[in-house]
């Protein structure tokens, strides 16, 4: 493949970038990554690891050039480093983030980045719970999607660059309004990790299991449970925070069909729960069929 952007600043080097940084390495996407974050422990494990080319203490002199910077830091942080970086920023580069939750990074981001800056907000789904800069890896977004929420006046030019570069490193394409987005995400993510944060604690605040026997006995489903719930917190705390309007709307529901479901074991209805569970049993085949998990009895995850 050749190159489609000479110089890339990755702004925070956790699982999502450093996945960035190595697929495009190893595919010849970037002349040349490079990298910066905040805190200097994740900065010399980065070099120590030539996770980039060049890890920089600075973040103006990180983006200082760079066709294109990605704003790889929790959701809540993002405006103030898209003002950090504004002055520093190279006309006409493009400026992209990997955020969980669209329309609030856009309300923070957009207004801080000059004119003659392109702003194409983005969202890779793809992770693990594994966090920071040795967690990455360059498969990870090798057939999962990458929904991209482009600004109605943004130059479609650079968004089909963008998109050429996120097909190179193996993930699949789709563009999103800001607030579909959002909403797709609480049902689909969000959603599903408060619950599983729900379900550890209440293991834990449950003093009649002992710890040992929860984590002696944990059936596929707990122990899914907690490889969700053991995501990083400070980026979980900030997704919930932005996109409060659309969790809460899918939590009501969530807690409208738990009531169903309460009923039916209270009535002991049993054909209304196996209607239930065939129809939820549809969807479990149809996200395989779609490659995007598999059915090996471990997920295809393995041990680790």
């Amino acid at each position: 493949m050749s190159v489609i952007y000479d110089r890339v600043a990755l702004i925070g080097l956790g699982l999502i970038a450093g996945s960035m940084a190595l697929a495009m390495r190893e595919k010849g996407l970037a002349g040349q990554v490079h990298g910066y974050a905040r805190s200097a422990e994740t900065r010399d494990v980065a070099r120590e690891i030539g996770l980039c080319d060049a890890i920089h203490n600075d973040v103006s002199v990180a983006v200082k050039d760079a066709d294109l910077v990605v704003l790889a830091v929790p959701v809540g942080a993002m405006g103030d480093v898209a003002a950090e970086i504004a002055p520093h920023l190279k006309p006409g580069a493009v400026v992209t983030d990997v955020g969980s939750v669209k329309q609030s990074v856009i309300d923070a981001v957009a207004p801080h980045l000059p004119e003659g800056i392109h702003f194409i907000p983005g969202h890779p789904l793809a992770g693990t719970e594994h966090s920071g800069p040795r967690a990455g890896f360059a498969s990870l977004f090798r057939n999962r999607w990458w929904l991209l929420t482009p600004l109605p006046d943004a130059d479609e030019a650079q968004v089909a660059r963008l998109e050429d570069l996120v097909r190179g490193i193996g993930a699949n394409v789709e563009r999103m309004d800001p607030g579909h987005h959002d909403l797709v995400l609480a049902v689909t993510s969000h959603t599903p990790h408060l619950i599983a944060y729900t379900m550890v604690g209440v293991a834990d605040h449950l003093r009649r299991v002992t710890d040992e026997e929860v984590i002696k006995y944990s059936a596929a489903g707990f122990r899914d449970f907690t490889r969700i719930a053991a995501s990083d917190p400070t980026m979980w705390r900030d997704v919930f925070l932005h996109n409060r309007e659309a969790t809460l709307d899918i939590l009501g529901r969530f807690t409208e069909e738990l009531f169903v479901l309460q009923r039916a074991i209270r009535m002991g209805d049993g054909q209304q729960l196996h209607d239930y569970f065939t129809r939820t049993r549809a969807i479990r085949r149809g996200i395989i069929e779609a490659g995007q998990d598999t059915d090996a009895p471990d997920f295809g995850r393995g041990k680790g």
